[in-house]
Formats: C-alpha cells, structure tokens, sequence
C-alpha cells in the first residue's frame, strides 16, 4: 500500500467512525478518530491476517485496550472485509454484534474482548507470552490511550512484558493528550511516557501517529528488534479530520447529531476530494 492509497483508505475509516456514532446517537469518536491511521496501517499493511478466515491459528493478534474506541476498529475490520460496512450504524443498538466495546464472541475479527482500561494489555501480553511458549510465528498488537496508561495494571503488564523480553509484542500508545477530564498533563500526569516505557526494558519509539511515514518506519524498527518488546509512542490529534473535533476534549465520548454529523461528513468528503477521489 503506497502513501496515497492509505491516506484514502484511512479517511474512509474516519467516515465509518463518524457514520457509526452518529447512528449509535452515542459513543467515543475523538479518540477513534485519533487512532484510525494506526488502525488503518495495523488492518492494511503490518498484521498477517485473513479476513475470510478471522480464526486462522497464525494469524497476528490485536487487543483494543482503550475498548471504549471500538468504532474505530470496527470501521477498520469493517473497510478490510471482515463484515459489511452498512452495519457500522447498527453500534450499540440491542441485538447487534457492534456493541459499545469490544466484544470476541460477538465481532468477526475481534481478538479480545475489552474495555476495562488496562486490561487489554495485560491480555496482550499473555498472548504474546504463549505464541513464545508455543514457538509460534504471530506477534500481537496492543492499542492503549495516554490516559489509560495512569492505571497501574498497565505498569505490571510492562515489567512483566520487559522481564521476559517479549520480542513479538508492540505496544502502541495514542498520545493525543486528552482524556474524558481534560489534558492528561492536567489529570494525572503520566509523562514522559517514553521514559517509563525505556525502564521496564522496552525499545521505544516517538511518532508522529498522523503521518504514514513514520508510522510505516516505526512498526519496521519494532519488526527487527529483538530481546524486548516494542513500545510506539504515537503523537496524535484528538478528532483528526473533523475540524470541530479536533482538540476538543468535548468530543471524547458523545455522538454529532444530524447537523453535525452533515459537517462532519463534509470535512471528510473534502480530504476525500483532496486526496483525488474515495478508495
């Protein structure tokens, strides 16, 4: 997948979020909006996955662990194939598998179930800890949000990652800086998350989380280190690509209604337009 490509592919699976909350009337589209290049590049390019076959015992893993952002997986799964994009809309409404946060038994593609912050990354970790046990080739992802992080369990779950040097795991934070209460520099505080990251014996890595070089450069570097786990310190907007979103830590968990959700669309039809056309 070439730069455009996934630059088209990417703001598809911001209209997906934006289209999927809007029919939920509820729902966490900042953060989801955030993270959909790292979604995009995870489901796209980096992961060995099958979307006929979502179970294929090779397959790459992926834990949500900020679950509460699930609309932008979903839109991800949704734009690779794993089900129709028409259901998207159907988020959290009774009955549907797209519920408000991750669910394995329900969503084809969905590796774990999540929601509980810091929870994902401790299953992660398993994951990647038994694929060791089993000497077996699939490495497993980890999403985690900059305010997740202040739960302690995800600090247990990184010594533990470290100590056993667990080599085919890669821990993405999305630092976009706000969380439900404000700037997490305001809240708690969990700078410099590097740092932190460096002393549980983690090869680090500081992006750009927005921009596809250094997203397509870092999970490369995470592929050739060996003896200790990746961490990606991704740098990103809150709300990217809808202008009244972004930075705006009003919009971490609330649904546009239909005029927003018309500007919305909008502002992403034109990045389409820009970008020479939808994928």
């Amino acid at each position: 997948m070439d730069k455009l490509e996934f630059q088209k592919t990417a703001n598809e699976v911001r209209k997906g979020i934006v289209t999927a909350v809007h029919g939920a009337g509820a729902g966490h589209p900042g953060g989801s909006l955030s993270a959909a290049d790292i979604f995009t590049y995870l489901y796209f390019v980096e992961m060995n996955i099958d979307p006929k076959d979502p179970k294929k015992k090779d397959r790459d893993r992926f834990v949500l662990s900020k679950g509460h952002t699930a609309p932008g997986l979903y839109s991800a799964l949704a734009n690779r194939g794993y089900f129709p994009v028409e259901d998207l809309p159907t988020l959290r409404h009774l009955g549907s598998y797209l519920q408000g946060h991750p669910c394995m038994q329900e969503t084809p593609g969905v590796d774990m179930s999540s929601g509980s912050l810091g929870q994902g990354i401790s299953a992660a970790v398993g994951m990647a800890l038994a694929a060791k046990l089993d000497n077996a080739s699939y490495r497993t992802y980890t999403l985690l949000g900059d305010g997740e992080i202040e739960e302690g369990q995800v600090w247990e779950a990184a010594m533990f990652a470290g100590a056993k040097k667990l080599d085919n795991l890669v821990v993405i934070v999305d630092n976009n800086n706000l969380q439900i209460d404000g700037p997490i520099d305001k809240v708690n505080n969990p700078y410099p998350i590097d740092k932190k990251f460096e002393a549980f014996n983690f090869h680090v890595i500081n992006i750009d989380g927005n921009d596809f070089d250094q997203i397509e450069a870092a999970f490369k570097e995470a592929r050739e280190t060996k003896g200790m786990p990746t961490a990606i310190i991704a740098k990103t907007v809150k709300g990217k690509g809808v202008s009244f979103m972004e930075n705006n830590v009003g919009w971490h968990g609330k649904a546009p209604n239909d005029e927003e959700y018309a500007v919305a669309m909008a502002d992403l039809n034109k990045i389409a337009e820009e970008l020479g056309g939808a994928n």
